[in-house]
């Protein structure tokens, strides 16, 4: 675990840039898929022959839990799933044999994960004790087995209610040790209780802090938490280490006054004349004299006056030793206990619901809008005058249909902020470890990507990050000598460009060194003439197993090269760029097809065929003038464009488009921009804008060159969506 001085630094630099609480809901709902597929595979797992593929699936679940507890501050679920991970990593590299008692241990290392996000949830689950289970694990990465495997034992005691070490909790007697004081906690206010959770979580982590115990029954009144602390700690102190998980505004520390802990005629405080019992003295480990309970008057679960007096409750402690009391006073009418309110606000607000249904209702969707445009055409030969409602039926059709479309495409649209804001606390701790300054930049957080790109896309960008980070920047002498400032920038771009998403990896480091790129690589037995370009040269890190690294780095030499990000994004129809400027930096542009199955496009035609281009491609159309194409090397061809020439594309050429009115020549052209450049199309006709479906080709029919799908127009007719990018592409070569 790490040491609390640390965590706290961490949390203190995270805090400050940005609020993670907005990302929580996403952390839980992602863990919570991790789990359940780690389960599945430790479940189907064969102890005598694993196969590597399927321990690495294990290890990857372990690793983005711990990844995500770490970034939100979660110091119990990181401390599990690092343990865990380091018993996978022995596996997956074969130190280790797998065996049935480390399964058993890895799956009740699952529970208790999922004991501990709902706990973090505010489910009012028990706080965990994982001593034994962590104990076990370490034997095992040790090699040795076992006594036996212990389940995560959770503590019958109300999720806010965490006793302090035994070495500072207060002793039977109810006396605390000397120079502890008793102090009243306020937090607040606060936007969930998650942050309350983790500061009740210090003093169960923290050897030496105290101990603390709730005021306000678990529930916040106007946003507040209410805590009574023992401790021996300085009111500085803690201020200083709560301010890892809330703001110092948030935080008040006073004096313990009469009503154990209550400030006088605050909500709560016991009435004046009910007299508290001089013969039993309140302590931070005895609730069960405090008036009230810690609740507020007339809260949900507060014991009647009737049902449990304080001498009951006494009474029944003393009948079940060993129990929580202010467990059994809670149920002590009987009555079934109240879910915890932000439980059912969190099972209320969202709606788990599996990819395969979304998919689906986007396909009907899409089915709807073919259907809606080809009533929109079969209105056009109404008589509007004759048929008006009708005509205003098929307004409100379209504008309807259209808002629809919108909002289910947007069900699997999320930010790039979810995948950025994963990267500040993994470039500081690297920068740390290397002895470097480095500062994130991120730009266009707010642009939106399909869920599933999202998570296909984070692993190949963390690479690219820890690229940067590794071989990019420089060490600060390094960089003072040259002249740039101490501090080197990772800068991280999201943007939409001419229908695709570009994502940008940044860095102002030393970039990349044609020469000692082309040395590597004939060393390597690649061929690389003299005559390559630059970006054929940078190109040249994409090939398997190649590395310009002095020496391997524990940050950068996983096995991981740049061959595997451009598979990974080249098997999402993406592509990879590289630009480089020795001495002043390098930029990696990952270039994503748009894969939503609607798009806006126009209709051009040619021949008797109809082709859409994508409308965000679409830059301007004109008529072409007598003297604008000019033909240069014997074949090609380029127009003239406000001094601009851009290669020309006859489409009828390109598709062999049929045409029976042999003396037609087609006189329209539209420009359209893909990685960075620019093309003009040749064309017959411009047949307008409209709501495309976006079907598969390849996976219906096969692949074809320079389309990137189909669609059905309103008439039934199938028209082929243009691949700009591929078009871009063939002007160059």
């Amino acid at each position: 675990m790490a040491h609390p001085s640390d965590t706290q630094t961490a949390g203190a630099h995270l805090s400050a840039g940005i609020d993670l609480s907005q990302f929580y809901q996403v952390f839980f709902e992602e863990a919570g898929e991790n789990l359940e597929a780690m389960e599945r595979m430790l479940l189907e797992l064969d102890v005598g022959a694993a196969d590597d593929e399927e321990l690495n699936a294990i290890f990857r679940c372990a690793h983005s839990v711990k990844g995500g507890a770490a970034t939100f501050g979660f110091a119990d679920v990181a401390e599990l799933t690092h343990e865990m991970e380091t018993l996978l990593d022995k596996l997956r590299r074969h130190e280790l044999q797998p065996t049935t008692a480390m399964v058993d241990a890895l799956l009740a290392s699952g529970d208790a994960l999922k004991e501990m996000l709902a706990r973090h949830q505010g489910s009012g689950a028990a706080v965990v004790d994982t001593r034994e289970l962590l104990e076990t694990i370490r034997t095992l990465v040790g090699g040795q087995a076992p006594a036996n495997v212990p389940r995560a034992v959770g503590k019958s005691a109300p999720a806010a209610t965490v006793a302090g070490p035994a070495s500072s909790s207060p002793s039977p007697e109810g006396v605390a040790p000397a120079g502890s004081r008793a102090l009243e906690l306020t937090l607040g206010p606060l936007p969930d209780g998650a942050a309350a959770d983790s500061i009740v979580a210090l003093f169960k982590e923290i050897d030496g802090l105290g101990s603390i115990e709730p005021l306000d029954g678990g529930r916040a009144e106007e946003g507040l938490r209410r805590f009574r602390v023992v401790t021996q700690s300085s009111d500085s102190d803690l201020v200083d280490l709560f301010g890892f998980h809330v703001s110092r505004e948030q935080v008040r520390l006073a004096p313990a006054g009469p009503g154990y802990g209550f400030h006088e005629g605050a909500p709560g405080a016991p009435s004046a004349h009910v007299p508290a019992s001089p013969a039993h003295t309140p302590s931070a480990s005895d609730t069960s004299a405090d008036l009230g309970y810690g609740f507020f008057d007339d809260a949900p679960g507060a014991p009647s006056s009737a049902a449990a007096t304080p001498a009951a409750v006494r009474a029944e402690a003393n009948a079940k030793p060993g129990t929580d009391v202010a467990a059994p006073a809670t149920r002590g009418n009987g009555a079934k206990a109240e879910k915890p309110a932000s439980t059912a606000a969190a099972e209320g607000s969202t709606l788990r619901v599996s990819v395969e249904k979304v998919d689906q209702l986007i396909n009907l969707v899409g089915e709807l809008v073919i259907t809606q445009a080809m009533l929109a055409q079969t209105g056009k030969a109404v008589d509007t005058a004759l048929h008006q409602q009708l005509s205003a039926g098929l307004a409100d059709l379209e504008r309807n249909t259209r808002d629809l479309q919108e909002a289910v495409m947007g069900i699997r649209m999320i930010p790039m902020s979810m995948v950025f804001n994963r990267f500040p606390r993994m470039l500081r701790d690297l920068a740390g470890k290397l002895g470097k300054k480095v500062e994130l930049v991120q730009v266009g957080e707010a642009t939106e990507l399909d869920k599933g790109l999202v998570e296909k896309i984070t692993d190949p960008l963390t690479h690219l990050v820890r690229n940067s980070c590794d071989h990019g920047i420089e060490t600060p002498d390094v960089r003072r000598a040259a002249g740039k400032p101490e501090h080197g920038t990772v800068t991280l771009v999201a943007s939409h460009q001419g229908g695709s998403i570009v994502i940008e990896v940044r860095d102002d480091g030393r970039g990349l060194n044609r020469a000692k790129l082309l040395a590597k690589a004939r060393e390597r037995g690649l061929d690389a003439p003299d005559s390559m370009t630059d970006s054929e040269v940078y190109g040249l890190i994409f090939a398997a197993g190649f590395s310009t690294a002095d020496q391997v780095t524990d940050v950068s030499g996983r096995g991981v090269g740049m061959d595997v990000v451009k598979k990974n994004i080249t098997s999402l129809g993406g592509t990879v760029e590289i630009d480089s400027a020795e001495g002043y930096g390098m930029t990696v542009r990952v270039r994503l097809p748009l894969t939503l199955a609607i798009m806006d496009g126009m209709s051009v035609g040619v021949g008797e065929e109809c082709y859409i281009l994508p409308l965000s491609s679409v830059v301007e159309s004109f008529q072409v003038q007598p003297g604008m194409i000019k033909t240069i090397g014997g074949s090609g061809r380029v127009v003239d464009v406000r001094e601009e020439y851009m290669p020309v594309i006859d489409l009828e050429k390109v598709f062999g488009v049929p045409r029976f009115d042999f003396e037609h020549v087609s006189n329209i052209m539209v420009v359209v921009e893909a990685e960075g450049g620019r093309v003009a199309l040749l064309v017959d006709e411009l047949l307008g804008q409209q709501q495309v479906v976006v079907k598969n080709l390849e996976s219906n029919y096969r692949k074809v060159p320079d389309v990137s799908g189909a669609t059905i127009l309103g008439d039934g007719r199938v028209a082929l969506i243009l691949d700009i990018g591929a078009l871009v592409r063939r002007s160059r070569h």
